[in-house]
């Protein structure tokens, strides 16, 4: 189960920070660590932090974007010590992990560290189903990097190991299948007109934020990939009339 919940460092500037991930996770049982874009990977300190994980840092998973590290995920969550204006779930650490290890029964997770600097930013958040934090001084709340991670990690062996985690009922699509849907639904929206190329405004970002947030089961997102295509026959049905008067009229 713990094979099936990944770490995820986007953008990671230090070096030694991934070093010290891998050791973080090492030491809680998890294994499966994907580097998006990281600034200097191999390097020498990274071993070097990493101590008797590097076996972890070996096998590491180096992609160019987000997207390519939570494809086949089913939940990603982002973590963050700043509230945003999403209205994603948000969970501290100790709630957040038994979430993690009930869907890790049936299907892979991704936890989503940003940049040291700035975090994730909020195009990245958007991805996510939930919001992670670890509680803290108020005054100060920011982590580094691997501290968070240690302490994250920390709490999914704690829900592991007590088998303290909520049990999933039906399976959830993977971020690929959302992804496919998100595509369909505008070009569907686009063909009725709901989005104007003029007008767009935020609807995709909105209605990605509420089916991120409310996670449609596999088989709803089934149905609503159904009700899109008949939206697209239906609409290509009228269209039909108005292109075989215009053939005649010529």
């Amino acid at each position: 189960m713990l094979d099936n919940i990944r770490i995820v460092l986007i953008n990671t500037f230090h070096p030694g920070n991934i070093g010290a991930a891998a050791r973080a996770m090492k030491n809680m049982g998890l294994s499966q660590l994907y580097l998006v874009d990281p600034r200097v990977f191999p390097d020498d300190e990274a071993d070097s932090r990493a101590a008797g994980a590097k076996d972890l840092l070996d096998k590491a998973v180096v992609v160019d974007t987000m997207d390519e590290a939570i494809a086949d995920c089913q939940l990603v969550i982002g973590t963050s010590a700043r509230n945003r204006t999403f209205d994603l779930p948000i969970y501290d650490a100790h709630d957040c992990a038994k979430k993690i290890v009930g869907e890790a029964q049936h299907g892979k997770v991704a936890i989503v560290f940003g940049r040291e600097t700035m975090g994730l930013h909020n195009a990245e958040l958007q991805k996510c189903n939930y919001h992670v934090y670890i509680p803290a001084n108020p005054e100060y709340p920011v982590l580094n990097v691997s501290a968070a991670i240690q302490l994250v990690c920390y709490e999914i062996w704690q829900a592991h190991s007590k088998q303290d985690y909520e049990k999933q009922e039906q399976p959830y699509p993977l971020t690929r299948d959302m992804e496919l849907f998100y595509e369909h639904l505008e070009n569907a929206l686009r063909g009725t007109n709901f989005i104007i190329p003029q007008h767009q405004g935020k609807v995709m970002e909105k209605l990605r934020r509420y089916f991120n947030r409310s996670r449609p089961e596999r088989t709803e997102l089934n149905m609503l990939r159904g009700i899109l295509t008949s939206i697209d026959e239906t609409v290509a049905k009228t269209a039909t009339p108005d292109t075989e008067n215009k053939g005649s009229e010529s």
